[in-house]
């Protein structure tokens, strides 16, 4: 199939998506992983080595089922080639509390490697302590198959899904961690700030979005 045939058929479902439901959680982690396998991030902090496409999956699989999925705002296309996994404004953006922390090391354990759990940590801790406490919602991660790639398909769903965000008359937030992306965010109205990753990480960009009668927090 050319790259017409691909757009033709797949930009529909992309501009139209429908909201993912548990039974998505695995197909929507193969998807997740696939396109985040060379993010610069992940590569960064995920292990190296064939077993690393297999815990980036076991890592999306936990985060759509248990922190994305139950909140009602990860959204995909019917065939799975692009999705967006966002946090509504009520959704605390991270696990809380020290026994949660505790029953998440051995995944972590598997995604990073011990040689490789402190920067995973250290990318944590930086999200953590910079991610805005203004009410918003919160991209927290949107992917498209790596085959269709460069078709249209994230800027399709990007603006299906910030329809939502406007209707509730509410800012938005994410932390760019490809450069590659910065055009389409900004095309949807993001604006970047200084990076927040750690001493000898790549750049991870946080960008907001204000309300369109809004302001961004300071």
């Amino acid at each position: 199939m050319s790259a017409a045939e691909d757009r033709h058929t797949h930009l529909p479902l992309a501009a139209n998506p429908r909201r993912a439901s548990s039974r998505d959680g695995a197909r929507l982690a193969r998807l997740f992983a696939a396109a985040f396998v060379t993010d610069p991030v992940f590569d960064w902090i995920s292990r190296r080595g064939p077993r690393r496409a297999e815990e980036l999956e076991r890592f999306f699989y936990w985060l759509l089922q248990t922190r994305t999925i139950p909140f009602g705002e990860t959204w995909m296309a019917d065939d799975a080639s692009v999705a967006a996994a966002w946090l509504p404004p009520d959704a605390p953006a991270s696990p809380g509390g020290f026994l949660e922390q505790v029953k998440l090391l051995p995944l972590f354990v598997r995604l990073c490697g011990l040689p490789r759990l402190l920067r995973g940590s250290a990318i944590a801790d930086a999200m953590e302590k910079h991610h805005p406490h203004e009410p918003h919602y919160y991209l927290a991660f949107i992917a498209v198959a790596p085959r269709l790639q460069g078709l249209g398909l994230g800027g399709a769903m990007m603006e299906a899904t910030l329809k939502r965000v406007d209707e509730a008359g509410m800012p938005a937030y994410l932390e760019n961690s490809n450069a590659r992306n910065t055009r389409l965010y900004a095309r949807c109205g993001f604006v970047g700030r200084r990076s927040i990753a750690p001493k000898g990480a790549p750049p991870l960009i946080p960008m907001w979005r204000s309300p369109k009668t809004g302001k961004a927090p300071a």
